[in-house]
């Protein structure tokens, strides 16, 4: 195929998941805390830098649900700690997001790369559990303006009616589009269709319901100015670093997990194999970009990602038009964009919770119950020779544990308590019966679907 031949199908790709692109940064904006319009222009900054700069030459990188989950209790506490640090909640954040992308690249840096297999998958799978149940928990607290939340303002049957309306749609429409309109199938996203419709039936039959508010704009190249000077954190004082450092951890170790395991999915269906230090500096610099915008962080996304190599993207091209794109779609559709309800983006983020969340374990744990119930408590430290079965006692008590940690207590905590457990069962305590560490789940079965 000669070059300009492979220019046209490429930049289309990009044109068809930008609208995905952007519809879930808006989403992910919302569970931020940060806004609707920190979410897209975070999701067309980081699509266009990965690309750009990344070991995986083809992919889509922007906002991710656990990224975002991560980044709602920093905003959380910045908010309520702002006063008593001296500095601005603002700047508090774009500070802790600045120092995660650091710290990312600083892990490519130092070729750290390498060891994201050292990281149990019983472990990964426990977290991404964890986090897909705090998205879940924090769309119920929206709705109903539970744990100091205030609800979404409007008729809290209308927001319920909206919400799971989202969700039931967002779960069916691809499937109806592929049917229907397989044709243009790319270009309609079971996201984008559902943001529209349930906005066109909102405007007519629900009016009182909240819409989104869009914190800032882009319509001038002053408003980019005053954009970048607000956002710029000025205040670095040795307690206010302390007092973010925690978060910016998390943030770096979450997209080192969240980048490099959606690059052995892409690896294994483009038969390339990704560079992982050099996406680890390209994800921490586009990291980095956003904090000086009032952005969101985020890491490669398998949904996009997917989606662009099942559009037949064949260059870099492709994911940097995602990020041209969807920054031109910004600015032309923002004044849309605030037409759309607030209960929609929940029912959204709903079914992106039930996309991060490992269900496979659970469903083979499920059907192993069934064929082994009388043998079950007998053979509780027993090895399994049997490769059909994929999830033993411990693996599921693994993932248990690893959720509940990340739910209740910390995320950094959970990963590195459950790592240490995992490595001292396999290597001192259970030296001849270590766990299989559900490993063919990687392989068969790749990553979560919607990050």
């Amino acid at each position: 195929m000669k070059p300009h031949n492979k220019i046209i199908p490429n930049i289309m790709a990009g044109l068809t998941v930008s609208f995905v692109a952007l519809s879930l940064g808006a989403a992910f904006g919302i569970l931020s805390g940060r806004g609707a319009f920190a979410g897209m222009l975070s999701a067309a900054l980081i699509a266009f830098v990965t690309s750009a700069f990344g070991g995986t030459r083809i992919q889509c990188s922007g906002p991710t649900g656990p990224m975002t989950a991560v980044t709602a209790v920093l905003v959380a506490t910045a908010f309520d700690q702002s006063a008593l640090l001296g500095t601005n909640a603002d700047h508090f954040i774009n500070l802790g997001i600045l120092l995660g992308g650091v710290f990312m690249i600083v892990f490519g840096i130092l070729r750290l790369g390498k060891y994201v297999t050292l990281i149990p998958n019983v472990v990964i799978s426990g977290f991404m559990n964890g986090i897909a149940i705090i998205i879940w928990l924090d769309q119920i607290k929206r709705i109903f303006g539970l744990a100091g939340k205030t609800a979404i303002a409007g008729p809290l049957w209308q927001n319920i009616a909206l919400m799971l309306a989202a969700c039931g749609l967002v779960f069916g429409a691809n499937f109806v589009i592929k049917k229907i309109f397989p044709r243009i199938a790319g270009l309609l996203s079971g996201t984008l269709v559902t943001l529209i419709l349930l906005t066109v039936i909102a405007a007519i039959f629900f009016p009182l319901v909240e819409r989104v508010a869009l914190a800032s704009s882009l319509k001038s190249f002053g408003d980019v100015a005053t954009l970048l000077s607000t956002q710029f954190p000025t205040e670095w004082s040795p307690k206010i670093f302390f007092a973010v450092l925690p978060f910016a951890l998390q943030l770096a170790i979450l997209g080192y997990l969240d980048s490099l395991m959606t690059a052995l999915v892409i690896d294994k269906m483009t038969k390339e194999k990704t560079r992982n230090n050099k996406e680890l500096i390209a994800q921490g610099l586009s990291n980095s970009i956003v904090a000086f915008v009032g952005g969101i962080p985020g890491a490669q996304a398998t949904i996009r990602s997917v989606l662009i190599v099942r559009e037949n993207a064949t260059m870099r091209l492709a994911g940097i038009m995602v990020g041209v794109f969807a920054l031109v779609e910004m600015i032309v559709f923002q004044d849309i964009v605030s037409m759309i309800p607030q209960a929609v983006f929940a029912g959204i983020l709903l079914k992106v919770g039930y996309d991060v969340f490992d269900w496979l374990p659970l469903r083979l744990y499920a059907k192993e119950l069934r064929q082994m119930s009388t043998k079950l408590f007998n053979n509780f430290f027993s090895r399994h020779d049997d490769e059909k079965i994929f999830v033993t006692n411990r693996e599921l008590l693994m993932i248990l544990g690893t959720t509940a940690v990340t739910v209740f207590f910390d995320l950094n905590m959970a990963v590195g308590v459950f790592t240490a457990i995992f490595y001292l069962h396999n290597k001192v305590l259970f030296r001849q019966i270590p766990m299989r560490d559900l490993k063919s789940q990687i392989e068969t079965e790749g990553f979560a679907d919607e990050r």
